[in-house]
């Protein structure tokens, strides 16, 4: 397990300004490894056609870091790290939110149209995920008392 696992906390979970330039028929956005981000992207995907009163996620990672961005509409994230919560509503799509690993987090309140972006640090790997809260408490404060 990613040694930063016990140690990261919601407050560690940082908006990220993307570089974005007023062109003439628009604006652009523009996303690197090592500037705007500071972990190599392995993977990306996004989510679409979220129904209404849905949520995703509900589940933290062990190693995964991951930009979560609204390319279009607006959703919230809430995230917890085993102590404290907190709750964050994307709606720019020159910006993201960065979660590191050990965070518990839930997307809801999905606007119509949204869009939601997510640049991922590492390829899928099911052994990454932990997908029932009580078993990521224990694990985190667990951890944290040792």
């Amino acid at each position: 397990m990613d040694t930063k696992f016990q140690e990261n906390s919601v407050s560690d979970c940082k908006i990220i300004q993307f570089n974005t330039i007023d062109i003439e028929k628009g604006k652009l956005s523009i996303i690197e490894n090592n500037k705007e981000i500071i972990v190599d992207i392995k993977r990306v995907y996004y989510l679409f056609d979220v129904p209404s009163g849905e949520s995703r996620g509900g589940h933290a990672h062990k190693e995964l870091q991951q930009i979560i961005i609204a390319a279009n509409g607006s959703f919230s994230l809430n995230l917890h790290d085993g102590r404290e919560s907190r709750s964050i509503l994307l709606n720019r799509p020159n910006e993201g939110l960065m979660v590191v690993s050990g965070i518990w987090r839930e997307l809801e309140n999905f606007s119509g149209g949204a869009i939601c972006l997510v640049l991922a640090s590492e390829v899928f790997s099911e052994d990454d995920y932990i997908r029932d809260f009580d078993t990521f408490k224990s694990i985190k404060n667990k951890i944290s008392e040792t």
